[in-house]
């Protein structure tokens, strides 16, 4: 997979940092200590803001053209609607394609859909209902660009699909005791077991670490053993482990959640004003993101906490010193940057319209929201701007350009064999 970051680095350059760090190591990451003093955080979106500067929208190069044609070719052949439509990711309500769902993705177009809640119906159950997601890949709906169907399948208490056919994955805790090549070998199996379910892109794996001793005080990740360990060097070989083992078996990853949620005391999924008063620019935490990237992760997940450090003034997942600063530039990551879910506690205080904006303008690319009630007026905001801001609309077609090359690569353009 690491071919993706160097595909995205030949059709995107401009979206985010020189194409020059995109297939090589990352910045090394050192701690330099931070004297700045902390007032309390006021993360507002400014959907009137000013724009990221940003290039024109490229053409294919003479590297990876093949690919890149397919991937401009596609964006070309979409209407307005489906192209933002393809910034989306819904959630399967109940893990079932129901009629909600089904009409939001022939009205709105949405690209991608994700497992919300539990299920142990198995594999077989599974891929019935992505076989249903993906026959709506049609002409009208979505140009033929079949869906990214996505799960949580991190493992212990946060294993989204069991049942006949899918292992009891054990806490990531318990995967970070394991050697890495027993690691990879056993995500390759979770990964084939995904694969025949349908399932192609995986929100896994985390990496957050929780320094030791600190796992009872640290609400989303700690009290649920979802940190492979408690030291940078552990956390880094075990998610660059399990990013390979799935890539053997064709599903895609995730990195989450950037730039790290296990210095944190509450949970954004149910608390509102979660900060980080730690995380720097340099901080050695950031290693698990940077080996991940360096492997050719394709998607990274941006958390929904503040960080004072970097940027006191906005939630990670709408801070251009977060993702375009520290994510694009310093790092060199040229995949895509999907939001944690714009539906959670932590972001209910801003409309609809702010998040969705504010996240793309920060340079983010796949907006993920569960529920359709917050995703209809998402997509109907996206489009007023696109109709009036021509900025705005060159950012969202080169956040769909980072989607599409990610789903060319997972097989998912018809142009892509």
């Amino acid at each position: 997979m690491r071919f993706v970051v160097v595909l995205l680095a030949a059709i995107l350059i401009g979206c985010g940092g020189s194409a020059s760090t995109a297939a090589g190591s990352p910045s090394p990451v050192v701690v330099a200590p931070s004297t700045a003093s902390a007032p309390p955080a006021t993360p507002s979106p400014t959907a009137t803001g000013p724009k990221v500067p940003i290039s024109p929208v490229p053409t294919p190069s003479s590297s990876g053209t093949q690919a890149s044609t397919c991937v401009t070719h596609t964006l070309a052949g979409l209407t307005e609607a489906q192209r933002i439509g393809q910034l989306f990711m819904i959630g399967l309500a109940k893990d079932k394609l129901g009629t909600a769902e089904r009409s939001a993705i022939a009205t709105y177009h949405f690209g991608s859909v994700s497992f919300t809640t539990k299920t142990s119906i198995g594999v077989a159950g599974v891929r019935a209902i992505t076989d249903a997601v993906q026959a709506r890949a049609t002409t009208a709906a979505t140009g033929r660009v079949r869906f990214f169907v996505a799960a949580n399948q991190e493992g212990g208490l946060v294993q989204a699909l069991s049942g006949p056919g899918f292992d009891t994955i054990p806490s990531a805790l318990s995967q970070g005791a394991l050697s890495t090549s027993t690691l990879r070998t056993r995500a390759a199996r979770w990964g084939a077991q995904l694969r025949a379910a349908g399932v192609n892109l995986d929100l896994a794996p985390v990496a957050d670490v929780v320094p030791p001793g600190t796992d009872a005080t640290n609400a989303p990740i700690g009290q649920l053993k979802r940190e492979f360990g408690h030291t940078p060097s552990t956390v880094a070989s075990h998610v660059t482990a399990f990013i390979g083992g799935m890539q053997k078996a064709g599903v895609a990853t995730t990195a989450k959640h950037f730039p790290g949620l296990g210095r944190v005391v509450g949970n954004t999924d149910v608390t509102t004003s979660v900060t980080d008063t730690v995380t720097t620019v340099t901080d050695p935490y950031l290693q698990p993101f940077a080996s991940a990237i360096d492997v050719g992760v394709p998607v990274v997940m941006v958390s929904l906490a503040t960080y004072e450090r970097i940027d006191r003034n906005h939630l990670a997942v709408f801070s251009r010193a977060v993702i375009g600063g520290l994510l694009h530039d310093k790092l060199g990551f040229r995949g895509v940057v999907a939001s944690d879910s714009l539906g959670a506690t932590a972001v209910k205080a801003f409309t609809p319209a702010a998040r969705a904006i504010d996240f793309l303008n920060a340079g983010g690319d796949l907006i993920i929201v569960n529920e359709l009630s917050v995703a209809d007026p998402m997509a109907t905001a996206i489009a007023a701007r696109v109709a009036t801001d021509a900025a705005f609309r060159t950012r969202v077609d080169a956040a769909i350009l980072k989607i599409l090359a990610a789903k060319r690569a997972a097989g998912l353009l018809a142009c892509a064999g």
